[in-house]
């Protein structure tokens, strides 16, 4: 690193060489390059590690367009219950599975402004279509790490033993170039099916997890898969998870249900460790904490997200 103010050999300026020489020789060393370097880096190292440390603290930032992502922050918070949490939840203007790609890209941009307001550290894009339709735009915009929700077309393809899988997602994510690429990349040697459901969208939003109305709206949405004889069903929409206990036993015991939460769980994870950015463990293990906003109505939606996650939620409201 270099230095500026000092000559070539660490002179200080204005001392004759000729009448002082011994006293230029002493001040030579306490005036010497490498002593500068070690003084000027000393408080930059402890700078430094007093913004790392802040850094690991701040929260996590979570998003989606409702409720929806409140299933990637069950899994969050199982996986990583040490660090905190900021979830916004853009009820204002679900469900995003309707909405153009413009429009699509400029919520996620509002909502990420928010968060990042709230000094988190990293955001988890968990809604399958903001990430499919933004993600790009938001890694462009914002310096922090994103992670965005891909639908689980690669296991699927795996674990399918008949060659045909489903997935069920949003209108605007089923007809998506991301889904049919990833299909492309994964599982061009299978069958899929996609389908867009977004009146699941509307149950999960309206607190409806279960009873005869949940399971014939499901078993009418995913009829067009069933016909198909499908082994797998790819819930892609981070919605969906909420309704598991009722698809699965829609679809049978011969139908194998999956979703991404807990790769994005791993995926969070691994982020934080290259990063640097993990929250220290609490020895007392005291989980971190919880902050959920909303940009409809916050009482409605502490109702939804308190059955979602099974326990109280406090839900304020915010327009970004």
């Amino acid at each position: 690193m270099h230095y500026w103010g000092l000559d070539e050999d660490g002179e200080a300026p204005g001392v004759s060489p000729v009448r002082n020489s011994k006293r230029n020789e002493q001040s030579k060393r306490p005036f010497s390059i490498e002593h500068i370097q070690e003084d000027s880096l000393a408080p930059l190292q402890s700078q430094a590690s007093a913004q790392a440390k802040e850094r690991a603290l701040a929260p996590i930032g979570v998003f989606d367009s409702g409720a929806g992502g409140l299933t990637i922050l069950a899994a969050l918070r199982k996986a990583l219950p040490q660090e905190h949490y900021i979830y916004f939840g853009d009820t204002g203007h679900c469900p995003y599975g309707t909405r153009s790609e413009t429009e699509i890209i400029d919520l996620a941009l509002r909502a990420c402004r928010f968060l990042i307001a709230q000094g988190v550290k990293l955001i988890v894009v968990a809604c399958n279509t903001a990430s499919q339709a933004a993600l790009n735009t938001l890694r462009a915009t914002f310096s922090l790490p994103f992670i965005g929700v891909v639908p689980a077309v690669k296991p699927a393809a795996r674990f399918t033993k008949r060659g045909r899988i489903g997935v069920a997602a949003t209108n605007q994510a089923a007809r998506a170039a991301y889904l049919r690429q990833l299909i492309d990349d994964y599982a061009s040697d299978v069958q899929v099916y996609a389908v867009g459901c977004p009146e699941l969208v509307t149950l999960v939003e309206h607190g409806d997890f279960d009873g005869p109305l949940v399971e014939e709206t499901l078993q009418n949405s995913l009829r067009p898969l069933l016909v198909n004889d499908i082994d797998v069903l790819v819930l892609g929409c981070t919605h969906f998870p909420a309704l598991r206990t009722t698809i699965e036993h829609v679809v049978g015991p011969h139908v194998l249900v999956i979703d991404s939460s807990s790769a994005i769980a791993r995926r969070t994870q691994a982020i934080l460790d290259v990063e640097g950015i993990n929250h220290p463990t609490n020895p007392k293990y005291k989980p971190g904490e919880l902050q959920v906003w909303c940009s409809g109505d916050a009482s409605t939606f502490s109702e939804v997200a308190s059955k979602l996650l099974g326990y109280p939620v406090l839900v304020r409201q915010a327009m970004p």
